[in-house]
């Protein structure tokens, strides 16, 4: 009874922290960016460089550690209790997650820190060509990743 109430305790996190991380960057996809494309360069620069400022959180760092770590942890106590449909859903749901960790890590992550090497908006030269070389990719591969982990959150979402 008590492995029972683990297990579904793990997978209610798993669930909810890849939950949590689909939502960010949906919400990113069909409202901050397209919010921002309203915008001149100067303040879609100033604007993108804040918020990737302040979304270095503990609220970050826990919706993005989350996922993998109670996954995991649910996959085990499925496969201990001879439950071994599960794990295969909770297996693709962590390569999904990986897929939109790679993604973040390999491209929106430096895509930002190039924002903001190229140093204050008001004092960049050529405000535009800075934010022509990050919009378009950060947007599209910030909806791949948005897609991969929706896709985890649902395999999850139907484990039982």
């Amino acid at each position: 009874m008590m492995l029972a109430a683990l297990r579904s305790s793990t997978l209610v996190a798993a669930t909810v922290t890849m939950g949590l991380l689909a939502g960010l960057f949906f919400a990113f996809a069909m409202s901050v960016m397209p919010g921002l494309s309203r915008t001149d360069n100067r303040v879609f620069v100033e604007a993108m460089q804040q918020i990737n400022v302040a979304i270095l959180n503990p609220w970050l760092a826990l919706i993005l550690a989350g996922p993998p770590v109670f996954a995991i942890i649910t996959a085990v106590l499925h496969f201990q209790a001879g439950q071994r449909p599960p794990v295969a859903w909770i297996g693709t749901a962590l390569v999904l997650y990986v897929i939109a960790l790679l993604i973040t890590i390999g491209i929106n992550v430096p895509l930002n820190d190039a924002l903001a090497a190229a140093g204050p908006a008001r004092q960049i030269p050529d405000v535009g060509a800075v934010r022509n070389h990050f919009e378009t990719a950060w947007v599209h591969w910030n909806i791949a990743r948005a897609v991969a982990s929706t896709a985890a959150f649902t395999l999850l979402c139907i484990v039982r």
